[in-house]
């Protein structure tokens, strides 16, 4: 079994570790507590600051020869925190609606991100690498759709 400093070997591969692991129990914090109060602004702005760091810094890790696909996903995620922050700031009509919505697929999005970063640390070749890639995201994006629709009709915004 490899150590984590053979599969993290540079400090900006540290840095996006460290705060991939923050986005992830803050955003699990987040998406799985009581709304709206003062513990939930805080987790989630340790989850909105990590999720721009994360993302940020996946922009300094090239692992597949430059722009990937990984990197695309990234610019989708900073979009994503984007759709669900700023309703927040301007509040306007149906803001609560894109702010839950646009964040709590943010989190879904991290958990899928996971499994794909764990196929290029310990899958073989790119061929079960795309299969279990696929095959965790879409378990992902099912369970996450389930939490995510059963908390919206609580909040009655469906």
């Amino acid at each position: 079994m490899r150590t984590l400093n053979e599969i993290i070997n540079s400090n900006i591969g540290w840095f996006h570790f460290i705060t991939a692991v923050l986005a992830m129990i803050t955003g699990t914090i987040v998406l799985l507590n009581k709304k709206g109060t003062l513990f939930h602004k805080r987790a989630g702005y340790i989850y909105v600051v990590s999720m721009i760091l994360l993302n940020v810094s996946s922009f300094f890790i090239v692992n597949f020869g430059g722009f990937s696909l990984f990197h695309f996903f990234a610019i989708i995620s900073l979009i994503a925190i984007s759709g669900g922050m700023i309703p927040t700031i301007k509040k306007k009509k149906n803001w609560l609606a894109y702010h839950f919505y646009f964040m709590n697929w943010s989190v879904v999005g991290l958990y899928c991100a996971f499994w794909a970063e764990l196929g290029t640390r310990f899958v073989g070749n790119m061929q079960q690498f795309w299969w279990m890639v696929a095959a965790a995201t879409i378990i992902t994006s099912v369970l996450g759709s389930i939490v995510i629709n059963k908390e919206a009709k609580k909040l009655n915004l469906r």
